[in-house]
């Protein structure tokens, strides 16, 4: 599998029982489906998010355009309900996941700011 952002070759990771792939090249990363919620409640599961948000990573979200690694068909740019500054891409057929490098790990830990923004819209109770 080739990375859909930068054509890259992606290297499959595990966590626990979980495999994804991750770009050799961007550190994006490839969740099939149901996989990225799974990290996420799993305890250091960051590890595999081996993207620091260096500098370049930022022009990675001006490619919005991509095919899905697993299925070939256009993949659509989501925004995290909770988080609105992360932007990742979703296959509307697999239901696959693609982050740029850093966000997973952004996308797993709200921050502080995050809960008070989502307590002053009124998301939580």
């Amino acid at each position: 599998m080739n990375c859909p952002k930068c054509s890259h070759p992606m290297e499959a990771v595990t966590y626990k029982t979980i495999e994804v792939d991750r770009c050799t090249h961007c550190q994006g990363i490839w969740f099939d489906m149901l996989e990225a919620e799974h990290l996420k409640t799993m305890k250091g599961s960051q590890a595999i998010d081996t993207g620091k948000g260096k500098a370049h990573d930022a022009d990675y979200n001006k490619v919005d355009r991509i095919d899905c690694p697993a299925c070939h068909v256009k993949m659509l740019r989501m925004v995290d309900a909770r988080q609105p500054h992360i932007w990742y891409e979703n296959c509307p057929v697999c239901y696959g996941l693609f982050f740029d490098a850093g966000e997973f790990t952004d996308f797993k830990e709200e921050s502080v700011l995050d809960f008070f923004r989502d307590l002053v819209s009124g998301g939580r109770k």
